[in-house]
């Protein structure tokens, strides 16, 4: 079996004069959590689309559990399950309902449907809501309830498109929970589409950053930090009352080093971790006692703000899915 579950190459989106995905190729491991993190109007909802076969790519190739999105639309779409940006649920349908019809329309029956169901209304805490109208839920209860759903006929790559959008902080942790289970418990393959740095930070193996249809860099959280380079770590002394009493610090490893106020110095490092050891000893050395030594890294807002030269924000809305045969699941 290939280690890819999915493989994109070359991948463009046109609407008309608008270039939704412009050129971009990227593989996803199998059993990692990749991310697509950007504003809306980047191009991550468009890429989900044509991942999972709601959308006709304008040209090049993409790959989902081992299928051609083009050549094999039926069984990408028995490979993956989804959660959508907008609610999709049928509000005067109880939780059990909701999940019944969608083991059906995937083959599932009987015993087998129900035990499942109800398993993964467990997962989600929503046992005691299976048989409670949807349009009685909450959203964040709605959003575990399309989670549970997304799960039944045991998708080998699951597609999350701003799972946690308009969620309050809680909720948002509870769905981070979830998510972080089922890479665990199923090990399932996870994309989430977000524009959310934290979210993205918390949940993700491998993150891409796309603005304007294309993908503007990719890694790990922590290698798109060191995009920035420097780290900046604060020395607190204690205050002797002098305000000469504290040198700034001079070596090798130190790009810069300056006062902040008398008892408090900022040293610009390349790696914090590594530093920090070091800087003790430089200390040590002129006979001053550090009372607290912090750093600070570099954000993924701050990585986002240097490479597009602007802050993470809404845009415009991606484009919509065109009604008709192509837009529809069966």
């Amino acid at each position: 079996m290939s280690v890819e579950a999915v493989k994109v190459e070359g991948l463009v989106k046109r609407f008309k004069d608008v270039v939704a995905v412009d050129n971009i190729s990227f593989t996803v491991r199998r059993g990692e959590v990749y991310g697509l993190l950007g504003p809306n109007g980047a191009g991550k909802t468009t890429t989900i689309h044509i991942l999972t076969t709601l959308l006709r790519p304008t040209s090049g190739n993409a790959f989902v559990a081992g299928h051609d999105v083009l050549k094999e639309p039926d069984k990408v779409r028995r490979e993956v399950g989804i959660v959508f940006q907008d609610p999709s649920l049928d509000n005067q349908l109880t939780a059990y309902d909701n999940m019944y019809i969608h083991g059906r329309l995937y083959g599932l029956k009987g015993s087998d449907l129900k035990k499942k169901i109800f398993e993964l209304l467990d997962f989600v805490d929503l046992r005691e809501f299976a048989h409670k109208q949807v349009r009685y839920f909450s959203s964040g209860m709605r959003r575990r309830l399309e989670i549970a759903r997304s799960l039944l006929h045991e998708p080998d790559v699951l597609f999350l498109d701003e799972p946690t959008i308009g969620l309050d902080p809680q909720t948002r942790v509870k769905i981070w929970e979830y998510i972080m289970s089922i890479r665990k418990e199923k090990n399932n393959t996870v994309i989430l589409t977000t524009h959310y740095m934290d979210e993205a930070e918390e949940l993700c193996n491998r993150i891409s950053i796309m603005d304007k249809g294309r993908i503007i860099a990719e890694g790990t959280a922590d290698e798109l930090k060191s995009l920035l380079g420097s780290e900046v770590v604060y020395v607190r002394f204690e205050d002797s009352g002098s305000s000469n009493s504290i040198p700034c610090l001079e070596s090798g490893f130190i790009e810069r080093c300056s006062k902040v106020r008398k008892d408090l110095i900022e040293v610009v490092v390349r790696d914090a971790a590594s530093a920090i050891p070091k800087i003790f000893e430089l200390v040590t050395d002129t006979g001053l006692k550090i009372v607290e030594i912090t750093y600070k890294r570099p954000t993924l807002n701050e990585v986002f703000i240097h490479l597009t030269g602007r802050e993470l924000r809404d845009s415009l809305e991606e484009a919509p899915i065109p009604r008709g045969p192509r837009g529809r699941w069966f």
